[in-house]
């Protein structure tokens, strides 16, 4: 999975204005990126809270939750980008940060 450019599509509500892209050189750093996203979202919501956890069912909830999130991946075999669903993003196994970043301690 590496040296494949994704880029992440991602609209947060049902407005059109929500919507947005973020681009990764790899599958795994956009997963990271994934995460950082939820990560925000939780520090946001939360800001009197110092220690937050949360695990992977609590991600996918995030990803579900959007109105919309898919990925484009570069295949270098056929020089094109191949779109995936936000399922793809859900059963990838990538989120590598999840073991590090699943309790979090804001200063």
């Amino acid at each position: 999975m590496a040296n494949r450019h994704t880029i992440v599509l991602m609209q947060t509500s049902q407005n059109r204005a929500t919507r947005t892209f973020m681009d990764y050189d790899s599958i795994s750093q956009a997963m990271d990126g994934i995460c950082a996203l939820y990560e925000r979202k939780l520090k946001d919501l939360n800001p009197a809270n110092r220690n937050i956890t949360y695990d992977i069912g609590d991600l996918y909830n995030f990803i579900d939750g959007l109105a919309d999130m898919s990925a484009l991946v570069y295949d270098h075999s056929i020089q094109a980008y191949l779109p995936n669903d936000r399922h793809f993003l859900n059963i990838s196994g990538s989120f590598s940060t999840l073991g590090r970043a699943s309790k979090l301690s804001f200063s």
